[in-house]
């Protein structure tokens, strides 16, 4: 019998390195199935954007109906966008033995929280605040107003990271991405997991010949 999945959330600062620890993760093999969560959003596709792949594109209309009916997880309006997360897709995914994984902000972790409160929360923080701006400004896009811009919202992010469940600083990638896994592992081998995966196992050991 397959376990139910475990839904994860992974926060970070952006230039802390979240998205490539994920991408590096669902590369690994593994015994269970494992997705990032494809969001909701009202803003519009850009170049290369795939409706079902990269998000949900629906109207602000429809967004709204939606949070009437308190179909989200989660959501936040951003920059004048809606984005969210479906409870609805999460919980069929989980229920087919995926584990999830939503790539939101400590606010929308909050959120999440109160709905699932087994949920697992995972911080990624830079080594430091200077190696955070290096990473930065290698990206070669932004302005110093920008930088400073995104220096603020990190510290903003950082200062929530007593309310996650794991932390790992993301010095050495491989050592990083080592920790996640462990984490992940840990999840799965946990004994309501087990119970549920080997039920039949347990209820021969115990029966009575």
């Amino acid at each position: 019998m397959a376990a139910s999945g475990n839904l994860f959330i992974l926060s970070a600062p952006s230039g802390a390195g979240k998205s490539s620890l994920i991408s590096a993760l669902l590369k690994q093999d593994s015994p269970r199935p494992m997705q990032v969560s494809v969001s909701h959003t009202t803003r519009d596709p850009r170049p290369g954007e795939n409706n079902g792949e990269h998000y949900h594109f629906v109207s602000v209309e429809e967004f709204k109906k939606q949070i009437e009916e308190k179909a989200f997880y989660e959501y936040a309006e951003v920059f004048g966008n809606y984005y969210g997360t479906s409870e609805a897709a999460i919980d069929a995914q989980l229920a087919r033995g995926i584990d999830v994984f939503l790539d939101i902000d400590w606010q929308g972790a909050q959120q999440v929280r109160m709905k699932k409160p087994e949920v697992t929360t995972i911080f990624i923080s830079p080594p430091s605040k200077q190696e955070l701006e290096n990473r930065l400004r290698s990206r070669g896009q932004d302005s110093d107003e920008v930088i400073r811009d995104r220096m603020a919202q990190a510290q903003a992010e950082c200062s929530h990271y007593q309310e996650f469940d794991y932390i790992i600083v993301n010095d050495d990638f491989d050592q990083a991405l080592a920790d996640l896994t462990t984490i992940v592992n840990n999840q799965r081998l946990k004994r309501s997991q087990q119970v549920e995966k080997h039920q039949d196992l347990f209820n021969d050991l115990l029966a009575n010949d």
